[in-house]
């Protein structure tokens, strides 16, 4: 399994829409044990509900989701980096921050952010929807599910070529609908 990297530029708008929808499934399930988790270790709803927003959104745009063993342990290691991350940055705030001069400032959750995120998720489940079920199909056993092309090929009762062909075809099409402008 691989381990969130950001900074090194692994994570990217997800061609994947099959992927995205996984993600939607996990926000589903999971979200409340998350955020849960988050304010544990964060000690503010606001910063753990943020911080599990921008965890789904590095989800749903990593490059290569088919190298991931476990979407909810990775998705739990992504929230937990962010975690840190976040802890870290208070702690600089608080050491080098200048005594304010009237009451004390609160930093909000950023909406925009939230907003855009719901978005993008709501773009990719779009994309998704406009593959032929056989292509979505393959697509998420390979990419999401992580199967075997010849497993795959096998259940599916076409070639191995046709699997690889179907989940390339649906990588082209969710990139080339995340990288469409939106409708005003």
């Amino acid at each position: 399994m691989h381990t969130p990297d950001h900074d090194r530029g692994t994570m990217r708008e997800s061609p994947d829409p099959a992927h995205a929808l996984r993600v939607a499934e996990l926000f589903r399930e999971h979200n409340r044990a998350l955020v849960a988790f988050l304010r544990c270790r964060l000690d503010s709803l606001a910063d753990a509900q943020e911080v599990a927003q921008e965890a789904y959104v590095r989800l749903v745009t990593l490059e290569h989701p088919e190298a991931v063993d476990s979407l909810r342990a990775y998705l739990f290691r992504i929230a937990s980096n962010l975690a840190v991350d976040r802890l870290r940055m208070r702690q600089v705030r608080t050491s080098h921050a200048p005594e304010p001069e009237g009451p004390e400032l609160h930093l909000a959750p950023v909406p925009e952010r939230t907003a855009e995120a719901g978005e993008r998720l709501h773009r990719v489940a779009a994309a998704l929807r406009e593959l032929p079920a056989k292509t979505a199909r393959a697509f998420v056993a390979h990419m999401i599910d992580g199967r075997d092309v010849g497993a795959i090929a096998r259940d599916m009762r076409v070639t191995e070529r046709m699997v690889r062909y179907h989940v390339t075809r649906a990588l082209a099409h969710c990139r080339a609908r995340m990288d469409e402008p939106e409708n005003p």
